[in-house]
This record gives structure tokens, sequence and C-alpha cells, in this order.
């Protein structure tokens, strides 16, 4: 249990907590949520003894096995896989007594290490420090490659893994997520989801605390408050209580409105069967999660530019990549108003294909062509990197737009987080958080047609976040994101596209379907490997016979999907004709004047007419669903 009594804690000038209580118990997973300087991390410091609180009690009780992951590690020599494995001190001490042992030839001590080797699971430790490092995005070769070989957010990785080995009662993960893609994302929520300890996350990753955690710790106004149940649940919670603040109505007000006409412009333009589906659901929710953000400091829109092309940008028999190809013959056209998210796995050019599109990556082969107003306004993590560190939020735009206006300038900065003073605070004494929202701020300035962005969301708390996925949702340009962020990617794109195997196609399908696809591709690929690895003399005809056999099961699921594409296609129209009439019904008139008689017998009709055929659409779709979700059931047995 962990248990903090009327803790006060100032740092500095700032009084972080004052009188703060909080209650956890063995196996629950809090999520921390607040805004950024409201004292999550020294929360963590609390716990680990590296702070003394000016006032309280902090009680752990339990097991007092903590594991913690560190911000920042050292380019050391030793291989990865070595390094996980350091993580368990009590392991590599056995191992080193043993060793000693063997080299004394002291049989009854060294017997006596072997069985505390074997209680604490010693011989399976390089397997499962290897499965870790594997989850995380790593190949086998790697794992023996030393630590130094690495970027830093693939030691980051690494050091991730090295906690997760750690055996813990209590882990404490501050932003896990930060430097993951979403196939990492994927796996390491389901870690965690099975991890039997008591676990605290720092995240700003909203769909990734809703799939984690059963609880919700608040920085509130200097307390800490305790929600039940995951984010989702805590937005609820939270914006019901708002509600019954008076104070606070007209703000609500207003900010449920603007949602609402997102999602009415939306409606209108949902089309494509199930990802615009999905969105249109996300931007429904949006009217809920609007007012849980009351509050923020953070709004502000994305213009886009007056003019535009049609197309925006073509690429044509296109060969992507540096020395080599990492993606050929990619024909794409993007057009005014598309909205795409890419998906694939961790190298297979995404962010290869946003630097393509930019023009920053020249071509090897094929055409790039740009329409005569094409304006791109282009996001990515080196970006931080490209601002100047001596200069001031309002002087990056000012150099941006001369003629601008002070007032102009400071009201803008204002919606990004930068109010008053803070628009001429320093750069290089920003936090990355702080430096990501200076980025977008110039790229949402300069009124793109084309926003390309990637990984849009690192280093952003949950409050800018929200702002982010509100003011893309209302862009009228064109969007193209990477995101590991799928509440962003739900409430934003209306397609996706696939980078995979050195192809760029379009995914016939939304984020639950990738799920499904990453999930059988894996298994797969095991497949393949235990089969390499069993039976070396295995005729290769064999192996193409299989992967014939799946490609064929693979083609009897397109016509199904186009059966439950299409009944949701239709769905979607005859749902649409039914408010019609049923709005038409609604008018009293209809029922007290005589001469209109033949018009409500005909309005009555018409509605028992569509009842029946949305109901036949329904058990349409449901039983293409139901023979959808069967097949891919004997896809992924294959």
């Amino acid at each position: 249990m962990i248990a903090l009594r009327q803790l006060a804690l100032q740092r500095g000038t700032q009084l972080l907590f004052e009188e703060a209580e909080l209650t956890l118990h063995h196996g629950h997973k809090a999520g921390i949520v607040g805004p950024n300087g409201a004292g999550k991390s020294s929360l963590f410091k609390l716990l680990l003894g590296e702070l003394v609180p000016d006032q309280g009690q902090i009680e752990l009780s339990g097991g007092q096995r903590i594991a913690h992951m560190a911000q920042e590690i050292e380019a050391l020599d030793r291989s990865i896989l070595d390094y996980v494995l350091d993580g368990d001190v009590e392991l590599r001490r056995t191992e080193r007594e043993l060793d000693e042992a063997q080299q004394r030839n002291d049989a009854h001590r060294e017997a006596e290490l072997h069985g505390e080797l074997e209680a604490l699971d010693g011989y399976s430790a390089p397997a499962r420090a290897a499965q870790l490092l594997v989850g995380l995005g790593f190949t086998q070769p790697q794992l023996e490659q030393p630590l130094s070989a690495f970027s830093g957010g693939w030691r980051m990785r690494v050091n991730l893994a090295r906690t997760l080995f750690m055996p813990s009662d209590l882990m404490l993960l501050d932003e896990p997520t930060n430097h993951l893609d979403l196939d990492a994302l994927l796996w390491l929520e389901q870690w965690l989801v099975r991890y039997p300890g008591t676990l605290l996350l720092i995240s700003h990753d909203r769909d990734f605390l809703d799939a984690v955690c059963d609880h919700i710790v608040h920085f509130d106004r200097r307390r800490l408050v305790l929600y039940r149940g995951n984010y989702s649940t805590y937005e609820r919670t939270r914006a019901e209580k708002l509600a019954q603040q008076q104070a606070e109505a007209t703000k609500q007000q207003a900010r449920r409105e603007e949602i609402e006409r997102f999602v009415a412009r939306f409606r209108a333009k949902a089309t494509k069967a199930r990802q615009a589906q999905s969105r249109l659901k996300m931007l429904e929710r949006m009217e809920t999660i609007a007012v849980a953000h009351v509050d923020s400091p953070f709004h502000f829109t994305l213009p886009s530019s007056d003019k535009t092309s049609h197309p925006l940008l073509v690429l044509d028999q296109a060969a992507l990549g540096y020395a080599t190809p990492l993606l050929d013959d990619v024909k794409l056209t993007l057009l005014p108003g598309q909205r795409i998210g890419l998906l694939g796995p961790n190298g297979a050019g995404k962010s290869t294909l946003i630097k393509s599109l930019t023009g920053e990556l020249p071509l090897l082969a094929g055409k790039r062509v740009a329409g005569e107003h094409l304006a791109i306004g282009y996001f990515a993590q080196h970006q931080l990197e490209g601002l100047d560190l001596t200069a001031t939020p309002f002087l990056h735009v000012q150099r941006l737009s001369p003629k601008a206006s002070e007032q102009e300038i400071r009201n803008f900065l204002g919606g990004f987080g930068f109010k008053g003073d803070d628009a001429f605070g320093e750069v290089g004494c920003f936090s990355g958080g702080e430096k990501a929202r200076l980025a977008l701020a110039l790229v949402a300035w300069q009124k793109p047609n084309l926003l390309l962005l990637d990984e849009p969301t690192n280093h952003l708390d949950l409050e800018m976040r929200e702002a982010l996925t509100e003011a893309l949702a209302g862009f009228e340009g064109t969007v193209i994101i990477v995101s590991h962020d799928r509440h962003l990617l739900r409430a934003t794109v209306d397609e996706f596209w696939r980078v995979a195997d050195g192809t760029v196609a379009p995914f016939d399908g939304d984020l639950e379907d990738y799920r499904a696809w990453l999930k059988a591709r894996l298994e797969s690929e095991r497949r393949e490997a235990r089969t390499d690895k069993t039976d070396e003399n295995v005729p290769v005809v064999d192996r193409k016979a299989a992967r014939r056999a799946a490609a064929e099961l693979r083609d009897k699921l397109r016509p199904l999907k186009r059966e439950r594409d299409k009944a949701e296609r239709d769905m979607t129209q005859v749902s649409n004709e039914l408010a019609v009439v049923e709005e038409r019904l609604g008018d009293a008139e209809l029922y007290t004047q005589a001469s209109r008689k033949d018009e409500l017998t005909t309005l009555l009709a018409r509605q028992g007419e569509l009842k029946t055929r949305l109901a036949a659409l329904e058990q349409s779709w449901l039983e293409a669903e139901e023979a959808l979700e069967q097949l891919e059931a004997e896809l992924t047995a294959e």
C-alpha cells in the first residue's frame, strides 16, 4: 500500500503539494495526470526517497522493491542484453558469487548458489530480457550490440526494458511511451496490463492510460484527487463536477457548441466506411471531453492557406530512401481535404515518406510534382533542435512576419500557452514540451494547406494534446500524421495508409484492424522462425504452399469486407433519411390539419419502410462482421 498523509512539498518558491492525501492499494495501476510543473515527477522522487516532504508522511508497505525508469543513461560499451540483465541486482550478485565458487572448486557453495539462481528464475533470465527488447522493437542481431551504438531514443527503449526486467512490487514509469512507435506502444500496453505489482504511470497518452490504468490521480490546485476507473471515466466524472460549477457554465457551453460544429460538419463528409465512422464517433465523444478540459490553458486553431491546388502533391514511380531505396515504386496523389494516418512497423519508412513529401529528402528515382499553391507545414522532432535558443517565442514569430502587430503575435502565442511575459522568455530555458509547443505554433502561423506531422505529441502534456486534437479536427487543409497517439488519430484522420515491406498502400480498416494485422504478422514471423529452427530440411515448396493458402484466405476476406462496408454506407444513408422523415413527423400541425392527412400517411408509411430497411441492413452488417471475425481467426491460427 502507498499512503500519503497531509503531504506538503515546496520546490524553490513554488508550493507543489499542500495537505495532499492519497491511498493506493497493492495491484492498483494509477495514471498520474496534471499540468506540466504541477509536481508529478516530484511525487516519484518523494516515493524514491530522493526528496523529503516539508510536511506530512509517506507510508510504503507490501514490499519495498521499486523499479524506476531513469530519464538519462550513459552510452556504455556493454551489450544492450547485458545492460537489461544488470537491472536484476540480486541475479547479478548470485552469478558473480557462483563464478567465484566455481573458480575455488567450492562444490558445496556452488550447489547452494545454483539453488538460489533457480529461485531467482536466473536460467531463463537471458531469454526474458531478450523478449523485452524484441517487444520494444529491437532485432535479435542487435541484442549483442553495445548501448553506445544506439541513438538517444533507442537507448531510452533499452532503459525501459531494463526497468520492466527489474523484480519489483512497485513500478514508477515517467513518460515511457515518448520514444516508442505504435507497434512498441501496443506491446508495452499489454505487458503492463499483466504486471502483477502496483504501477504509477505518468503519461500524456489517453488511450494508453485507458488501457492500462484502473485509477487516475489528478494534480488539482496543490491537492491529489483520486478517481476510480480509467482516463475516460476520469474525464466524464470531472466533466460532471465542472458542470456543477455555475461560474464556468457559459465557457463550457461555448466549448461544447464549438465541438458540436465539428461533429455536424464531419457527419456530412463521413462517406468512407470504417475510418470515417470511427472518426465520427470520436468527434461525438469530444463533446463530453471538451467540458472536462474547459480550464485548459491551451486553445488555438490551425488556419489553412486561402489558396490551394488540385492535386496538391504527386509522387510518381518514386524510390524513397537514402543510399538504397527503403520504399519503391511509390505512386500517390494528395488532394485538398484528405486526412491520412500512416501506419506501419518500426523502420518501415513512415518518416522517410514524410521527409520525401516535404522535399527535404530527394527522391532516388521517379518524380515529385508540387501543385502551384502548395504550402507545406512540417513538424518533426528534429525541428525542436532548429529553434534559436537565444531568441524568444515572440521573436521567432516576428521573424516570419515582420509586419505583424505586437498584439496579434501575443494573442496568437497565448493560445499555445505563451501568455504574458512567457512570450518573451528565452527558448534555451524551455522544457521539451514548451519547445514542441513553439514549433507547432510556428507551423500554424504560416497557414499551410498541407500539414505533415511526424509524432507531434511527443513532449506534449494531456491538455496540449487535447487542444492539438481539436485544432486538427477543424483544420480545412490536407493532413498526414505519423503518431502513436491513437486518440489523436481517431479524431483527426479519415483514412489510413500502411507503410510496410517496401510499399505504401491504402489500409482498408481502422486502428483495431491494424492491431489484428500486426498480431497476425507477428505470429506469421514467429511460425516461420520456429519452422526454420526446428526443421531446416522442410521443403521450400511447403512454406510457399502455406503462404499461398494464407493469401487465398485473405482473398476470401475482401468480398466480406466490401459487403460489410457497403452495409455501413447504406445504413448511414438510410439513417440520415429516417432522421429527416422523423423530423417532419415532429411537426405538431401535421396531426391537426385535415388538409395534411395524406402527407402524414405517406410519412408514416415511409418511416416504417426505412425502419424495416435499417433493421435488414444491420442484420447484413452483423452477419458479414461475424463471418469476417471467423475467417480472421482462421487466418491467425494458420
